[in-house]
This record gives structure tokens, sequence and C-alpha cells, in this order.
């Protein structure tokens, strides 16, 4: 379960922003949107979380901020080879950030046990490296990892309950690697939990990004995973009264341009397995291929698997612009499945950024899960919550935000155009 994630000096975000998934005291929908973790802290979690802003105002980087460091831990040790550099991308509006490393940092809580990794990086290396586990309420720093420039070498300090090959993995850790991802990579069974939560329970859907058909067809496979992808389907309203998977053919065709050569055309057939609805009316019933569903329904089977893997799991599901995706109503219900103390049993949370202010409703969010973006006069991005405005309870959110109540809204300057 996710707790926090920070981020500093990257893309449009220059000092440190924080988002948080702890919830308040407010008793507003505490049995249902709140998760009770087992953590030893007690500490209570939000099952979702909603963030709102203007174009460019760095909703998009916050969650790409998310995808960068997932993908750093789970490829620096083993894809990033000696010499190779970082897609470094700092704060570049005021001549001084782009010196300084980009770093962030994720707490979350896994097997009852709480979690606060993090690191920072320049192009060319790892800067710092941490990660503090808290079994008690008093943090163990397992390693700390600090770059000193004097002496061009990384020094690390470890605690005596990392257990394992340390200096081992130390020394295999190239500058342009993460201890983590290397230790984990030499076999670390202590550190194996950290780095695969960030892998494979932090799953990240970007802006303009759709699930890929295959993942959703393959959790039809599994058992009952066809009928609860039916009746995922079914309660969205899609009438579907049958879903199977059939064989196909397909057709990949790919070009390849190699500099002054003529483009080489490659075309591969393979076999793929693809699903098949019958829809039935009231003078008959018809299968209908993919491809010949609206836009809509394959957006939705698309959604479908991850959301119920991510209900079975108990993972992280992100989605940048989720409004873009799915319809309004599709995420009112995709929202009471996740806020939902029947459906979500295992502690799945939902992130998502949108423009769709209707779903800022105190029936569907706690005011604890509502937050903001907006740029200041530098340009730099803050992130922020709806408590800040200490809003009251039946407080017309929607209203409040289009008026500019809690800014994060666009000013249009029709004088301009």
């Amino acid at each position: 379960m996710l707790v926090e994630f920070r981020v500093s000096n990257f893309r449009s975000i220059r000092e440190e922003q924080r988002l948080s998934l702890v919830a308040n005291s407010d008793k507003n929908h505490s049995e249902t949107h709140v998760i009770r973790s087992d953590a030893k802290s007690g500490i209570s979690l939000l099952k979702s979380a909603v963030i709102y802003g203007a174009n460019a105002s760095g909703k998009s980087n916050l969650i790409m901020a998310m995808s960068f460091m997932k993908r750093v831990v789970a490829e620096s040790a083993t894809h990033v080879k000696e010499g190779q550099k970082f897609l470094f991308q700092p704060f570049k509006l005021d001549g001084l950030s782009s010196t300084k490393p980009s770093e962030f940092e994720i707490t979350f809580i896994e097997a009852g046990i709480r979690y606060q990794y993090g690191f920072s990086l320049l192009p060319e290396r790892i800067t710092s490296e941490w990660l503090l586990v808290y079994k008690t309420a008093k943090p163990q720093v397992w390693f700390d990892r600090r770059y000193n420039a004097e002496t061009n070498i990384d020094e690390y300090t470890f605690s005596p309950f990392l257990s394992g090959e340390k200096k081992l993995w130390q020394k295999s850790t190239r500058s342009n690697s993460l201890f983590l991802s290397k230790a984990v990579d030499l076999n670390s069974n202590a550190l194996r939990p950290v780095f695969l939560w960030i892998v494979q329970q932090f799953i990240i859907i970007g802006a303009g990004e759709q699930p890929m058909v295959e993942f959703s067809t393959a959790f039809a496979q599994l058992p009952e995973g066809k009928k609860q992808l039916l009746d995922f389907l079914n309660a969205a309203d899609l009438s579907i009264s049958e879903l199977s998977l059939e064989i196909r053919q397909q057709r990949e065709v790919s070009v390849r341009v190699e500099g002054e050569k003529p483009p080489v055309h490659q075309v591969i057939d393979s076999e793929a397995l693809m699903p098949i609805f019958l829809h039935t009316g009231a003078e008959g019933a018809a299968k209908f291929e993919f491809h010949d569903e609206s836009t809509g329904t394959q957006r939705l089977f698309a959604f479908a698997g991850p959301i119920l893997d991510v209900l079975r799991e108990g993972s992280v599901l992100i989605v940048d612009e989720l409004d873009g995706s799915l319809h309004t109503k599709i995420v009112r219900f995709l929202l009471s499945i996740i806020n939902s103390s029947t459906h979500n049993r295992k502690g799945a949370q939902l992130l998502f950024t949108t423009h769709d202010t209707s779903v800022m409703d105190a029936k569907l969010f706690r005011r604890d899960q509502i937050w903001f973006v907006e740029k200041d006069r530098s340009h730099a991005t803050h992130l922020y919550p709806l408590t800040d405005f200490s809003p009251r309870k039946n407080e017309a959110l929607e209203k409040g935000y289009l008026v500019g109540r809690y800014g994060a809204i666009p000013f249009i300057n029709d004088t301009i155009f």
C-alpha cells in the first residue's frame, strides 16, 4: 500500500513536492474509503485520491516522476550499461537546478512492514540512496549510500539488520546503478520485497496510454477470470451476455530505416487469442469481434484486466488523465469498487489525474482525497491538498473549484487571442 511519494528537481517540479495517502482524522466515509494498515505504526491509508490542475500545470510530470523512479529501480542493474547516462530532466528555468540532482522517495507498506526508499541522481551517476525499514515505530536504516565528490567514491553505511553479502553487493554496484537493484540481482532475500513492490505492485498508466488488450485476455484465462471480467463489463452497463476467447490471425508491419540505405519492410504473421463478445437483443443475438466493438467498450475491456488484477493483488494503480480513457459514469463505477469494503478487501489503491470536475463530489471522495497542482510565477509546480483550505463538510466542491476558490485552474486571457 502506498503511503507517500516525494520528488524534487524533476521537469517542472523544482522544490520537493509530497503526495500523501495517509488518512486524517475525518470520520466521513471512514468505513469504506480508508484502509486500516497492519503496520506497527497503525496508520490509516486512503484507498483512492484524485489530482486536479490546469493544462501544463505539472500533473503529468508528477506521474512521470513515479514512472521514472520505477524504471530506474527495474533497469539500472540489468539494462543500463557502464558509462551510460540517465535521461536527466531537471527544472531548467532558474539556471541552477540543472546542476543539482533529481531526487525521488517512496514510502509503502508490504506484509505489515513500512519501507521508505529513495535515491538521487545526476546524468552520469547515482548521488545518494537510502532505505529505512519500520518494523517497530523506530526506523532501522538498512543502508545509506552517499557520493563523495572529493574522493570520487560512494560511501556506504550498513545496518546489522540488513542480512546478506553487503560488501559483495557494494563492490558490484556501478556508479550508474542502484544498490537496491544490484543486490536483488545478486539474490538478496532481504531487499527483494522492496524491489518487487516497486516493480510489480506500483502500476502506472501514462497520459494517452491504454493497457494492452492482451493483459485482460490473459486475465480471462485465469480460474474465475472470465466470469469476473464479464461481471465487471456488465456492471458498467455494456449488456454483454457472454465472453469467449478465440484464436485470430494478425499481421504486424514494421519499417526500419538505417542511414542512407533503402527502408527495410518486415511483415510478421502471427496468431493471438482475442476476446469475442456475444450481445443479446430483443430480436436475437450476435457475436462481435473486438475490433467491431465501440472505442468505449474496447477501452473498458483493456482497463478491466488491470483493475481486477489490482483488486486481486492489493496493488496500486496510477492513471494519468483517467477521463481521457473512460466515461464519467465508468469512473464513478470504478471509484465505487475501489472505495468498497466488499470488492476491495486487500487494500488496492487508485490514484488518478483528471479534468472532470463532476467527480469532485463529497459522495465519492473524502476531503483529504482531493489534491491540486498549479505553477507559480517562476513556472515551478506546486502540489497541495484540498484540506489546506479547510472546506466545510457540505461545501459544493466542484463549484468552489471552478470559481477559483482552491486555485489550480487556467486563467483565460481572451484579449490576447
